[in-house]
């Protein structure tokens, strides 16, 4: 089987370190043309750097590839066209969007300052729009292109752009703060460790190439070793009161009807009761 990604111009946010390098370099070894985006900030987004993202292009060119650095801030509204015609003048073309890009802010909810929040949402939420956004009109002129998200999902399926969700296990950055003082602490982050960005990146290129032809709009994730496809928000059971309601009468039914069904708070770790495989 030829490369699967032959020939496609692939835009790959956050593609200077960890999870995004990975994505981008197997792009280019499985025939992308790759416009390596990351302004070589630190975990917390402060600071640029140019660096990374120039490191990974010399990388894949050392390896036969084509790629081009782009080291603009995705969470300036200018920049998302500033990319694509970058993508455009280089390579005629753009066909793949990973965003992929992300910043930390590790704090429980009511901790979070507002600055942290807007931060947050300004790389995560803004950048995926400014990058979506940018490539959406030349995905439907040419009735073609592929989004893959990190977070979040939106779909243009009636063009024939399809969008779908990788939600990652890895070991990065981005969660090397996890504590280890106790023995037993150690030997789960040693078995996370396994979990590389690398493994994260065939689902994503196969997910951006034809052969995932009519598969849109899902979530998946990887462990490792392991791929997930999760459900998503579905209607499961219904209540109806003809006359109507009233929160007295809600009070009477509602938890004795959907108790049983109710979607239980639980952590990755719960679910996941076994190490990664």
């Amino acid at each position: 089987m030829p490369n699967i990604v032959a020939g496609k111009v692939a835009i790959v946010t956050g593609a200077g370190r960890g999870i995004g390098r990975g994505i981008a370099l197997l792009m280019a070894k499985e025939g992308a043309k790759v416009v390596v985006c990351d302004i070589g900030a630190s975990l917390e987004g402060s600071g640029t750097d140019a660096g990374p993202a120039q490191e990974v292009v010399e990388e894949i060119k050392k390896a036969g590839g084509d790629a081009i650095a782009a080291t603009l801030s995705i969470s300036e509204p200018g920049n998302g066209d500033k990319i694509v015609k970058l993508a455009l003048d280089a390579f005629g073309n753009v066909d793949i969007l990973v965003n992929n890009a992300g910043i930390l802010r590790d704090r429980i909810f009511h901790r979070m300052s507002w600055s942290d929040w807007s931060d947050v949402i300004s790389v995560h939420l803004n950048g995926s729009f400014i990058m979506s956004r940018a490539c959406a009109t030349h995905f439907r002129e040419q009735n073609f292109g592929s989004f893959v998200h990190m977070t979040s999902t939106s779909g243009l399926a009636r063009f024939n752009v399809r969008s779908n969700c990788v939600s990652p296990f890895a070991w990065t950055r981005m969660i090397d703060s996890i504590p280890t003082e106790t023995e037993e602490e150690k030997q789960r982050v040693a078995r996370l460790r396994d979990m590389t960005p690398e493994k994260i990146a065939p689902l994503v290129v196969y997910l951006a190439s034809d052969q995932a032809s009519g598969i849109s709009g899902q979530i998946l994730g990887v462990r490792n070793n392991e791929i997930y496809l999760f459900n998503q928000n579905r209607p499961i059971r219904t209540l109806h009161r003809s006359e109507g309601w009233t929160p007295d009468r809600i009070a009477a039914q509602l938890k004795g009807a959907f108790a049983a069904s109710f979607t239980p708070l639980e952590r990755s770790g719960d679910v996941f009761s076994w190490d990664p495989v």
